[in-house]
């Protein structure tokens, strides 16, 4: 199968590809990536001189780049290019707008002019909203609460109209919040493992209680991938790691791992529109024969000390335009 993977150099983006050529050497990868602030091309530097895989650099929202990605004549077409942190896009939803629903758009209409036999979306289980008690399946409505999820919702409502409309050959994934390696440190996981690497405090909103799913990015690259190859045209799978726990647990986790006490907790202002909880079925991608490998405790070690040995990966990221985002966010903790 030749693949394209747009957004290829981002943290899921990224995993996937080397997932795909890890798993499927036959197969070939062709990487459409903007790199913006957290595309990052140094996530597949092991494989520029690998012969199945192709970067091109490119945006996703623009007709020209998307038309000589397609001119490669993909099998399928894997979207991950997003604007993805809810923070970010409360301070600039217009960038989201863009990315998350005109680039789909744009994604949807070369799919249709090059006939490409498959498109999967890659999308959240932020569209759904919060929920206080039991899971949401494919079919609960959705109800974004966050400017970013409710550009990811658009951009699922226009992969659904185009199945509708024209007969597209699409999917969508929802996957719970992803953590492992190569995760751009303004997400929480990552924020919190280096600053405390640093020495420094961490910044926790509210109270601390919002309950996340926590699934290991490879479990997650797993489940794209047999949802690519079995998934039923139309269809929405949700994928989540079966692992709730509130914000405040998981901090609480990194502190013991890194022989920190609590002390290190700086708890700041809510996030605006903050969602309280999410959950996930997964019992529709289960029934395709897929299962989460990896336990919370072994996935948040591995993740710990891959950053511990990649220093040299994160450092220069959060003293660059990370370092005056981190300010304005949350000032000198």
């Amino acid at each position: 199968m030749r693949l394209l993977v747009t957004g290829g150099c981002g943290f899921i983006g990224s995993n996937f590809v080397r997932w795909i050529l890890k798993e499927h050497p036959e197969d070939q990868v062709i990487n459409l990536d903007k790199l913006t602030y957290a595309g990052n091309p140094s996530n597949l530097k092991d494989l520029e001189d690998d012969p199945r895989y192709l970067f091109i650099h490119g945006d996703i929202c623009d007709p020209v780049d998307v038309d000589e990605a397609f001119s490669r004549d993909p099998d399928a077409v894997v979207n991950f290019a997003a604007e993805t942190h809810v923070d970010r896009s409360i301070m600039d939803p217009s960038v989201f707008i863009q990315t998350d629903i005109l680039g789909t758009f744009q994604l949807l209409e070369a799919v249709r002019r090059h006939q490409t036999p498959r498109f999967v979306q890659i999308s959240t289980d932020e569209v759904y909203g919060s929920i206080e008690r039991g899971s949401f399946d494919e079919e609960s409505p959705l109800r974004p609460n966050s400017p970013y999820a409710a550009s990811k919702a658009g951009g699922d409502l226009m992969v659904r109209a185009y199945f509708k409309t024209f007969g597209t050959p699409v999917l969508i994934v929802r996957s719970s919040n992803n953590y492992g390696p190569y995760q751009y440190p303004e997400k929480v996981i990552p924020l919190f493992v280096t600053n405390l690497l640093e020495g420094r405090k961490v910044p926790l909103y509210g109270d601390g209680m919002n309950v996340r799913d926590w699934l290991f990015v490879e479990d997650n690259c797993a489940a794209i991938d047999l949802i690519l190859r079995r998934g039923v045209d139309g269809e929405i799978y949700n994928v989540g790691g079966n692992r709730e726990i509130t914000n405040l647990e998981l901090t609480k986790t990194l502190l013991s791992l890194l022989d920190k006490d609590e002390t290190y907790i700086e708890f700041v202002d809510d996030r605006l529109g903050h969602d309280r909880r999410y959950s996930l079925n997964c019992e529709k991608v289960r029934n395709l024969g897929w299962e989460a490998r990896w336990d919370f405790l072994d996935g948040l070690r591995y993740t710990l000390e891959w950053y511990r040995e990649n220093e040299d990966w994160w450092r220069p990221i959060k003293s660059g335009e990370f370092k005056e985002y981190y300010l304005r966010k949350y000032g000198n903790i």
